[in-house]
């Protein structure tokens, strides 16, 4: 049954690929839906028998290669950790099958499609069921293979095409460093292996190299790459920018990728690691104002951005940031409840995007639409409900998990927490504000597009509209119905698992109450703001701040530029890193290493030599008989000189050479111009 999870996948891949345009599209879609509808069945088994009853479950399944002391096994261990993860990620990603046969009915390569979803899911069933880092890694690699292809599934669209490699080329960044620490690993562990790796730790905490006449801790050093690691594949702070461009491929492409598969790897590979990152007090800290820094650059750019999707793409980057917080201040299991709880709500907004976006002949432009409340009345509830999960909004399932983090930050009673702890407050206030601004612009404002258009939208079929509808149920209840479960005193949820357990969870329970209430108020001050301010005239509310005309030009200009520009990131890294890279491989790698010296002395210098040389050789071509005489005397004795070398003694072979040597000067002198030995002595 454990092994089921992976395979349904699998076998949808392999049958739809292989066998996909023969079975006509009923048979597609039946063996999709029926493969991943048994993938969540099984995961359910799985998280029943795993997570409510204790067990944990091991299966070496054979040997992968076996190299002295590194003795690798496809091993695959469920744990809870893991039986949440092929949960969400299976019933996350059927629900986005189920999605896509509506949504992806025209598109002429709907075969193709399918399979690279159940691709996916298979590499990150992979993944989150990996007993070592090795396969941990084959995992790491699979979704990001399959998020290029799926992101350039349109691959005759330029934008996709860029957004893809933007995508890859920056996921390669991570997986350098992910390299760099499974290095380590084995250096200083001798294994990859989770359960020994595990068992060992704690005697490597004091173990350190020396540079520079300096220890370093090695867990320091990898606890730092695998952070680097998840930096990459999570989209934080200094390699984010490839997630918004992301939102080129299809839409359900981006609800698969935010909500369950490829932007969780990276927490996940965190939380994995808790057994090394928890010797660590840098990196934890480090962890901790990544995630705030990220919490609230994400939600200040998504309050300027005008694409639909890339709204809630912000939105994505500021949740994990949340979960980075968690895992920085070792509340693992909070970090865990968050991506548990953020699968579903934003899987919802994204679903929510495509029906508004399908409808309207796929326009993303807020500011183009409108007035799709009456026309889309299912789709506001519905993505109403998602906005107001992800706001923190009471008793739903954002509100459970995004309040205890922040409230959590706050038991080490230290500049670092606190700091961080406004930054996830403001970003509250932020991400109340655009998530209703979205809900303002595309549903309740004046519509502002084609009227053609207009008049042609409609709500989807069941296809589209049954996903949202369990999703809805989801993010109502979810938090509510697991917060015993996953962060109740006294659960015995997390005991079969690798999370180290955070003792000072019950601290957040005594905080000043300001504390606790300052993120819901931001989060309701920031929804009262967005409606006063969309709903209104912009010019009104200004006027209503007593803010002068020139302030509103300039300041106003600059600062929405600045945001609208994403911090300007992009421009950043094309002036001081792409351009730089591009002039020096033009100037030095191409011309003089490339050119210059590789071509000089490899395949052109090689055609050079051997040109030349067969032209000399060519001249021995001359038709006469003592010419050939000659270079037959010649060669015997040169013949007879080896042999002389080899069998009998040194100096007869010396006096030999000098002889030859004669022989060629005296011909040299009397015969400049030619290049071979000439035939002087037999003229």
């Amino acid at each position: 049954m454990y092994l089921l999870v992976l395979f349904f996948p699998l076998i949808s891949f392999l049958t739809l690929s292989c066998f996909g345009r023969f079975i006509g599209k009923d048979g597609i879609i039946t063996i999709a839906l029926m493969c991943m509808f048994l993938a969540v069945t099984c995961s359910m088994f799985c998280f029943i028998e795993v997570g409510f009853f204790g067990y944990f479950c091991i299966i070496p399944l054979l040997s992968w290669f076996n190299l002295n002391i590194l003795n690798l096994f496809w091993c695959f261990y469920f744990d809870t950790l893991t039986v949440i993860m092929l949960f969400v990620v299976t019933f996350i990603s059927f629900l986005v099958h189920f999605y896509s046969i509506s949504y992806m009915e025209k598109d002429p390569h709907f075969i193709r499609f399918i399979s690279y979803l159940s691709l996916f899911t298979f590499f990150m069933l992979i993944l989150v069921t990996a007993g070592n880092y090795v396969q941990f890694f084959l995992g790491w690699e699979g979704v990001g293979l399959c998020s290029y292809l799926l992101v350039n599934f349109w691959f005759t669209r330029e934008q996709a095409n860029k957004a893809a490699m933007k995508a890859i080329i920056l996921n390669r960044v991570g997986d350098f460093f992910f390299l760099l620490a499974l290095l380590l690993i084995f250096f200083c562990f001798k294994t990859f292996d989770f359960l020994v790796l595990y068992s060992i730790s704690e005697g490597f905490e004091f173990i350190s190299f020396n540079l520079n006449n300096t220890n370093y801790s090695i867990m320091t050093f990898i606890s730092f790459f695998l952070f680097l690691a998840a930096v990459g594949k999570s989209a934080q702070i200094g390699l984010h920018t490839w997630l918004p461009d992301a939102m080129e491929g299809p839409t359900p492409v981006s609800a698969l990728i935010h909500a369950a598969t490829m932007v969780t790897a990276g927490i996940f590979l965190i939380l994995r690691s808790t057994f090394i990152l928890e010797y660590s007090e840098f990196n934890l800290t480090l962890i901790t104002l990544f995630g705030g820094l990220t919490a609230l650059f994400a939600s200040t750019t998504g309050l300027f951005q005008n694409d639909l999707k890339k709204v809630i793409a912000y939105s994505t980057c500021s949740q994990l940031g949340y979960m980075f917080l968690a895992c920085g201040s070792s509340n693992y299991s909070v970090a865990m409840f968050h991506l548990y709880n953020h699968a579903f709500f934003k899987a919802l907004l994204f679903l929510g995007a495509g029906v508004v976006i399908h409808g309207l002949n796929d326009e993303q432009d807020m500011r183009k639409m409108g007035g799709l409340f009456y026309l889309l009345p299912f789709t506001f509830v519905t993505m109403f409900v998602g906005s107001i999960a992800l706001s923190g909004f009471p008793y739903l399932t954002g509100f459970f998990s995004k309040d205890i983090i922040l409230e959590t930050i706050c038991y080490k009673y230290n500049f670092d927490a606190f700091f961080c702890y406004i930054l996830a407050a403001l970003a509250a206030f932020f991400t109340s504000f655009y998530s209703f601004r979205l809900l303002v612009l595309t549903f309740l404002s004046e519509y502002k597009g084609s009227k053609k258009i207009f008049f042609n939208v409609h709500e989807g079929d069941f296809f589209l509209w049954f996903p949202l509808f369990v999703l809805s149920f989801f993010t109502i209840f979810i938090g509510f119905i697991s917060k015993d479960l996953f962060i109740g005193f006294g659960t015995s949820f997390w005991l079969n698992s690798f999370i180290f357990s955070n003792f000072f969870l019950e601290s957040s329970e005594f905080l000043p109450t300001y504390i606790k209430l300052l993120p819901l108020i931001f989060s309701f001050l920031g929804i009262i703001l967005s409606i006063f301010f969309y709903t209104y005239s912009l010019t009104f509310s200004l006027k209503l701040f007593n803010l002068t005309l020139s302030f509103k030009n300039v300041l106003l200009k600059n600062i929405f530029i600045f945001f609208n520009k994403k911090w300007f990131f992009d421009i950043i890294y094309n002036k001081l890193i792409v351009y730089f890279i591009l002039f020096m491989g033009y100037e030095y790698t191409f011309k003089i290493i490339d050119r210059g010296l590789i071509e000089n002395v490899g395949p052109l210098g090689i055609i050079r030599f051997f040109f030349y040389l067969t032209n000399s050789f060519s001249l021995l071509q001359t038709g006469f008989i003592y010419h050939y005489f000659f270079i037959i005397f010649f060669g015997s004795l040169l013949l007879i000189f080896f042999f002389y070398l080899y069998i009998y003694n040194v100096f007869f072979s010396l006096s030999f050479i000098i002889l030859l040597l004669g022989m060629v000067i005296l011909n040299l002198i009397f015969l400049k111009k030619i290049k071979i030995i000439p035939f002087i002595l037999f003229k």
